[in-house]
């Protein structure tokens, strides 16, 4: 079947797909299976999509579009899986405004349900040239594999999903562009959607991956470590002189976080680490679980609970250092720099 859709998602970005596309009932139930769907309903709240430039539109009643077969495990958000069985004419559900589609088994009240897509077919691929024969259609890896040494990262965790990680990530990205170092951006954990990768490459970085650009519609335990490795070393090879990495949802999500923290190889190339936490209780646990668990020593505390001197007072008081990125953007970029130039001086 031939048809003309309205909008596509960012998380099928790479595909680089026209809105003539063709499709086939034979739906391959699997993670990064590309499927066209139809909105039902209207939404006031997370009710956009983010295309492929990285800029959303608003949804409607009856909109086409071009989705990815994937799962999400948000705290603030939407909970859902790939099911066993797809088929046309099924109900899925919009997880995540990045486009990622599965069937959601939870939400957060503030959000409200998810919209509801009505599934129309698997979209058909035609990689041999003049060939007819189309292949179903599926996220695929664009970074180049490689085995270039590791650059110096900047790792970003933090306690929980909105905790402050990409703000944070954009003031550290434009010091050290300012200084005059060749930054890299990525994120390595979370559900795809493109805006926190282009926020920092707005902050000055020169090179920016995520997991989707490995094939991931979201990442979990099993594929987050691979994933990040194969990014880290891409960027390694791509000429940049450190990375900020920042890891999406928190440490104790389900994303895969725990799987990167706790690699020798990833961990030995950190030349900072930042947590981010959005309250007293989630400094004191984060940093205790770091240390505990991986044997991560934190540099520095940053998020909604260095918001105030109250904040930071208690930070400092547990003996490591506290900034804040909307308060004290400078004194955040300036510590993380002093860092990293030191730890090169020792590798130099």
């Amino acid at each position: 079947m031939r048809l003309t859709v309205d909008k596509i998602a960012s998380v099928t970005r790479n595909l680089k797909l026209g809105k003539r596309l063709t499709l086939t009932s034979d739906i391959e139930a699997r993670e990064g299976a590309v499927l066209v769907a139809r909105v039902r309903g209207e939404k006031r709240t997370y009710n956009q999509l983010e295309d492929p430039f990285g800029r959303m539109s608003t949804l409607h009643d009856g909109d086409v579009i071009v989705g990815a077969l994937g799962h999400r495990r948000a705290l603030q958000g939407y909970e859902g899986a790939v099911p066993v069985k797809v088929g046309v004419g099924d109900t899925l559900h919009l997880l995540n405004l990045g486009g990622v589609i599965g069937r959601c088994s939870s939400h957060h009240p503030e959000l409200g349900p998810p919209f509801e897509v009505e599934v129309l077919g698997q979209v058909l691929s035609f990689p041999e040239f003049q060939s007819r024969q189309g292949q179903p259609a599926f996220l695929p890896s664009v970074v180049p594999a490689g085995s270039a040494a590791l650059p110096p990262v900047v790792f970003i965790a933090g306690t929980c999903m909105n905790a402050g990680k990409t703000a944070a990530a954009c003031v550290i990205v434009r010091a050290l562009t300012r200084a005059g170092l060749k930054v890299g951006a990525c994120k390595l954990t979370g559900v795809s959607l493109m805006r926190d990768v282009l926020a920092m490459k707005d902050h000055g970085a020169i090179h920016g991956l995520d997991f989707t650009d490995a094939g991931l519609p979201s990442t979990g335990p099993d594929t987050a470590l691979a994933s990040a490795r194969t990014i880290l070393h891409a960027l390694g090879g791509s000429g940049v002189e450190v990375v900020v990495a920042e890891t999406g949802d928190g440490i104790l999500g389900e994303y895969g976080v725990q799987q990167i923290l706790g690699d020798p190889e990833l961990m030995a190339a950190s030349a900072a680490f930042v947590l981010c936490a959005n309250d007293p209780v989630g400094v004191a646990g984060g940093l205790e679980h770091l240390q505990s668990d991986f044997g991560i020593h934190t540099d520095l505390v940053a998020g909604p609970a260095t918001d105030n001197g109250v904040g930071v007072r208690f930070v400092e008081g547990l003996g490591v250092g506290a900034a804040n990125a909307r308060r004290d953007p400078a004194a955040l970029g300036a510590a993380i720099l002093a860092l990293i130039q030191s730890r090169m001086a020792v590798t130099a």
